[in-house]
């Protein structure tokens, strides 16, 4: 399946391949550069990395990218990698497919992370077998859980450390 770029207004979201995660992971840019995008040292940042090795199991399982995976979030004028984004695989048997995000620290509180959670969301409810979206942020991550509420996610339970989101498809 070949998934396309996702476009919103400042943002383009391309889709992680096992071959550009494979390579980031190691260190290894010139396949961003490639694809015509630029990295500079504040990405990957240490989340991403932690959460590289996930994206690429996921991959590996996947075979091709199927757009429920991971993508890459790029600056559209300059073509720069300011974060990433995704799902944590294909939508589980009642449609429920859960969304992370990370925009790197500088680029932050800036609208992206918004931008972002919304062009994905928008794009998962396009796909027939999408019912909802969850999501979990910190207690302390004011940001993100702003982020969620504007893209229509609302609470659904808390405990001690996280706060869990939910959003099913518009009617």
């Amino acid at each position: 399946m070949n998934i396309e770029r996702i476009f919103s207004e400042r943002l383009v979201l391309v889709p992680f391949t096992l071959e550009v995660a494979t390579d980031v992971f190691k260190g290894r840019m010139s396949v961003l550069e490639e694809l015509g995008l630029k990295v500079d040292e504040s990405w990957p940042d240490n989340e991403s990395l932690e959460t590289l090795p996930k994206i690429i199991k996921i991959l590996e399982s996947a075979k091709e990218p199927s757009g429920f995976e991971s993508w890459l979030v790029v600056k559209r004028d300059t073509m720069t990698v300011i974060g990433d984004a995704g799902f944590k695989g294909k939508p589980d048997q009642k449609g429920g497919i859960d969304i992370g995000y990370s925009i790197i620290a500088q680029e932050q509180k800036k609208g992206y992370g918004f931008e972002t959670a919304k062009a994905l969301a928008d794009w998962a409810f396009l796909q027939e077998e999408v019912s909802c979206i969850t999501a979990s942020c910190l207690k302390s991550n004011k940001g993100s859980a702003r982020v969620l509420e504007k893209i229509g996610m609302q609470e659904t339970s808390r405990d001690e450390a996280m706060i869990y989101w939910k959003v099913s498809r518009p009617v």
